[in-house]
């Protein structure tokens, strides 16, 4: 029988999977979803589409920090 994982997010939206049997690691919360390897994947390669963690992303995304690479 295929071990069966879960979606996990953390607090900088950074998605990981983890065998769904398992305690969830300290900062980790579900993301709604679980299934085999493949299932979880292919979930998160559809959600998750700016692999980088929500502090950069906001800080990037900031007027000042895009008017410093002109």
């Amino acid at each position: 029988m295929p071990l069966t994982y879960q979606v996990l997010v953390n607090h900088e939206e950074q998605y990981a999977l983890y065998p769904s049997a398992r305690k969830l690691p300290d900062g980790w919360t579900p993301a709604g979803f679980s299934g085999t390897e493949d299932e979880c994947v292919a979930h998160v390669d559809a959600r998750w589409d700016d692999t980088r963690p929500r502090s950069v992303r906001t800080a990037t995304d900031t007027p000042a920090c895009r008017d410093e690479g002109n």
